[in-house]
C-alpha cells in the first residue's frame, strides 16, 4: 500500500466546497471519481481541511491509500485528464503511511480579495467581492492586527461550529493594496488582498473577520473594536460573513 499527496487547485464556484456532501458536487467527489475511473479503486481522499461552497483553492492538499504501482509522476498528468477543467492536481508524491494532510499541517494561510475599484472587473467577478464605496485601509490593517496572536474566536465563528474548542493561533494577518488597474484621476482604491496565517481555521472565520473589517473600513466601527469583539466571545458581536466567491486556500505549510 503507498500513501499518495497531492496538490490540487480549484474554481469553487460551481461546487458546495471540497467535503463530500448529501447533494454531492464537491471537490472530494470529483478527484475520488477521477481516481476511481483511473485505477479502479474507491478511495476516500483526506484533505488539509473543508473549504465552504464558492470558496476557492490555489494549492490544496490532500492524500489517499492506494493500491495502485502507476509512477507518482504519472498521476497528475492521468487525473486532470479525468477531471472538470476547474479542477487541476498539480503535484503528487509519496510520503509515510502515518502522514495525514489535515493531521499533519502545521500552518494555513487563507487570502480573501476585495476589487475596491468604482467598476467591477468583469474577468475576476468570481474571485473578488466588489465594494465601489470607499474604504479606510489603514483602519482595516490596524483592527486586523488585534486578532492576532492565541485566542478564542468564538465571535468570529458560524454559529453552527461544532468544534470542540475555539481556540486557535493566527501568527500573521496582512493587507496589500494593488493599485495597478485603478483608473487615474478616479475613485478606485485597487484590489485589496487580505492574507492571514495560522495553525487553524474556523467555520466561516475568515470570511467573518473580513464582513467585520469591511464595517471598519467604512467608518462604521472603530478599529479597536476588534478587540472588544475577540472578547466577547460571541458570534452577535461581529459583522456580516463575507461572500465566499473572495476567498481562496492560499497555502497549507508542514514540517
Amino acid at each position: 500500500m503507498r500513501n499518495l499527496l497531492m496538490t490540487v487547485c480549484y474554481d469553487g464556484t460551481s461546487y458546495y466546497g471540497f467535503q463530500t456532501q448529501p447533494g454531492g458536487n464537491t471537490i472530494q467527489d470529483c478527484l475520488e471519481a477521477a481516481i476511481r475511473h483511473l485505477t479502479g479503486e474507491v478511495v476516500k481522499i483526506h484533505g488539509s481541511g473543508r473549504t465552504d461552497a464558492g470558496v476557492h483553492a490555489r494549492a490544496q492538499p490532500f492524500h489517499f491509500i492506494t493500491s495502485s504501482q502507476i509512477p507518482v509522476e504519472r498521476w497528475c498528468l492521468a487525473l486532470n485528464a479525468r477531471l472538470p477543467a476547474d479542477i487541476r492536481v498539480t503535484a503528487a508524491e509519496e510520503v509515510e503511511l502515518d502522514f495525514h494532510a489535515r493531521r499533519s499541517a502545521k500552518r494555513k494561510t487563507y487570502r480573501y480579495t476585495i476589487n475596491a475599484n468604482r467598476v467591477p472587473d468583469v474577468f475576476q467577478r468570481n474571485y473578488q467581492l466588489h465594494h465601489p464605496g470607499r474604504l479606510n485601509i489603514s483602519a482595516m490593517q490596524k483592527g486586523l492586527s488585534y486578532l492576532i496572536g492565541t485566542n478564542d474566536y468564538t465571535s468570529f465563528a458560524s454559529r453552527h461550529s461544532t468544534k470542540a474548542s475555539h481556540v486557535r493561533t493566527i501568527d500573521e494577518a496582512r493587507i496589500e493594496v494593488d493599485t495597478s488597474l485603478a483608473r487615474p484621476e478616479s475613485r478606485d482604491q485597487g484590489v485589496v488582498h487580505l492574507y492571514i496565517s495560522g495553525n487553524g481555521f474556523l467555520q466561516h472565520m475568515v470570511r467573518i473577520i473580513v464582513g467585520t473589517l469591511l464595517e471598519v473600513g467604512q467608518g462604521k466601527r472603530l478599529p479597536e473594536e476588534m478587540k472588544q469583539i475577540l472578547e466577547a466571545k460571541d458570534r452577535k458581536a461581529a459583522g456580516p460573513t463575507a461572500e465566499s466567491k473572495g476567498l481562496m486556500l492560499w497555502s497549507v505549510e508542514y514540517d
